[in-house]
C-alpha cells in the first residue's frame, strides 16, 4: 500500500502466520527474472504450485498455492470471460497427514455479470468434480463485496466461513482501511472450522492491499 512490492515483508507476514497451506493471488513465477512464487516458497521452506493466468510485464503471472505437505499434482483452470482481463484458478491436491485435500485458489473478475459466468464455468468444470480423494476447499479473491450470485451459488454447494461468527470482522480490502469483503473460504464436510482470523498487524496492512484471512480446520476421523 506504500507502492512498494517487498518480498521480505510479505515473507515475514506469512512466516508469522505459520500456515500449513497458503493461497496467493497476483504473483509472478520464474521467467526472465527470478519468480516471486519460488522465492517466497524457498524462504518459508514450503512446496509450491503455480497456476498460470497470463503474461504480465513479460513474465508468467497468476495464482499460487504453497504447502507444508507434498503437492501430489496441480492443474490450471481458465475462468476468463471474453473481453475481460484473464482470470484463473489453480487446483492443488495436497497430501496432508490426515489424507488428500483438494485446494482451489480462485481470482475472479471485478464485474457482476463477469462473475456470474465465471462461477457457472467453475461449477461445470471437470476439475472441480473428477478424481477426488478427499474434501475440497475453495479460497481466494472473489471480488464480490455484496452477497451476489457467486456468493449465493457457492454457499448453496459448500459450507462457508462465516466471518461474523468466526472472525468478528468481514472486510479485508483495502488492507490499510478495510471497507469491502472480497476474500472468502468455502469448504465441505468432514472439515470443520475451528477458528479464523483477519490478520490486522501493522505489517500486514502495508505488505498487501488485502488483509490475510486465515482458517483453521479440524478433520474428524470417521
Amino acid at each position: 500500500m506504500d507502492r512498494r512490492v517487498s518480498l521480505p515483508r510479505i515473507i515475514e507476514v506469512l512466516s508469522i502466520l505459520d500456515a500449513d497451506i497458503i493461497a496467493l493471488q497476483e504473483v509472478f513465477a520464474r521467467g526472465s527474472r527470478e519468480g516471486q512464487v519460488e522465492l517466497v516458497a524457498d524462504a518459508l521452506k514450503l512446496h509450491w504450485a503455480f497456476g498460470f493466468t497470463r503474461h504480465h510485464d513479460g513474465r508468467p503471472y497468476g495464482n499460487a498455492i504453497l504447502s507444508r505437505w507434498p503437492i501430489l499434482q496441480s492443474r490450471d483452470m481458465d475462468i476468463s470471460i471474453e473481453g475481460r482481463e484473464r482470470r484463473g484458478c489453480i487446483r492443488a491436491d495436497v497430501k496432508s497427514p490426515r489424507g488428500t485435500i483438494h485446494v482451489y485458489n480462485i481470482h475472479m473478475g471485478t464485474r457482476y455479470f463477469e462473475r456470474r459466468k465465471q462461477v457457472r464455468a467453475l461449477l461445470a468444470s471437470p476439475q472441480l468434480h473428477e478424481n477426488l480423494a478427499g474434501p475440497r476447499v475453495l479460497v481466494g479473491d472473489f471480488n464480490e463485496w455484496t452477497a451476489g450470485l457467486t456468493t449465493r451459488t457457492l454457499s448453496a454447494k459448500f459450507e462457508t466461513l462465516d466471518t461474523d461468527l468466526h472472525v468478528g470482522r468481514r472486510k479485508s480490502f483495502p488492507g490499510f482501511l478495510p471497507m469491502l469483503r472480497l476474500d472468502h473460504v468455502y469448504f465441505e464436510k468432514p472439515l470443520h472450522i475451528v477458528k479464523s482470523e483477519m490478520v490486522r498487524t501493522p505489517l500486514a496492512r502495508v505488505a498487501s492491499d488485502h488483509l490475510p484471512l486465515t482458517a483453521t480446520f479440524s478433520w474428524p476421523k470417521p
